[in-house]
């Protein structure tokens, strides 16, 4: 479980790909200071397992289910990624509840400065943009932000300088494609309601109080 704060930007070192097999090594800093072989660490939002580390990098293995759902599979030798290591029990909740479970990826469709601030526009599928509200939470790329606005083919977000220079925004240009998260109480609240709802015609004060949700 993960907050979606960003604890520093690593830099890959090396992707392999060999069949069904692949891997990655990722040079960083701050995550290594207490890692442990089996350790999370959500890279650019993407939950992984560490497999091996010396003083300088760890190095995870990378599923094929993990490639097709996310942006990993673009990263090459120097690309700079998001990391947090996994939330700690006896710190502040920072963000918001961050599983580092893709829910697929987004197109950064528009970037434009509004004062001090940046406003990154991302294109997404329906099945995505369906859990997405406005002042919401959602994990770009496992960076916790606030959307500020949705329309039915987008959404948009506000960028204070703080969170661009601490994470990869900073690197990304229109086209760019991101790892998307939702967050994951509005999936628990439409798979929990599926039963009730199939056998109502339509939504109803009656019917949520019959399921315990009011």
């Amino acid at each position: 479980m993960f907050t979606g704060i960003i604890e520093e930007v690593g830099t890959v070192r090396a992707v392999q790909h060999s069949g069904n097999n692949s891997f990655i090594r990722i040079e960083a800093k701050k995550v290594l200071e207490d890692v442990h072989l089996g350790d999370s660490i959500a890279v650019n939002g993407v939950c992984l397992t560490v497999t091996h580390f010396d003083s300088s990098a760890f190095q995870a293995d990378v599923m094929n289910e993990t490639l097709s759902r996310s942006s990993l599979g673009s990263l090459t030798n120097g690309s700079p990624v998001n990391l947090e290591r996994a939330m700690s029990a006896n710190g502040r909740f920072g963000g918001h509840i961050v599983s580092g479970h893709i829910d697929g990826t987004g197109t950064v469709s528009d970037i434009r400065n509004d004062g001090i601030a940046v406003w990154y526009t991302i294109s997404a599928k329906p099945e995505i943009l369906r859990y997405i509200v406005e002042k919401g939470s959602i994990a770009i790329d496992g960076i916790s932000l606030t959307v500020a606005k949705v329309t039915d083919s987008s959404f948009s977000v506000s960028i204070i300088p703080h969170t661009a220079e601490c994470t990869i925004l900073n690197y990304k240009k229109i086209g760019d494609i991101v790892n998307l998260e939702n967050d994951i109480v509005g999936k628990y609240v439409e798979k929990l309601m599926k039963p009730a709802v199939s056998s109502e015609s339509s939504l109803s004060m009656e019917m949520l109080a019959r399921n315990g949700f009011i």
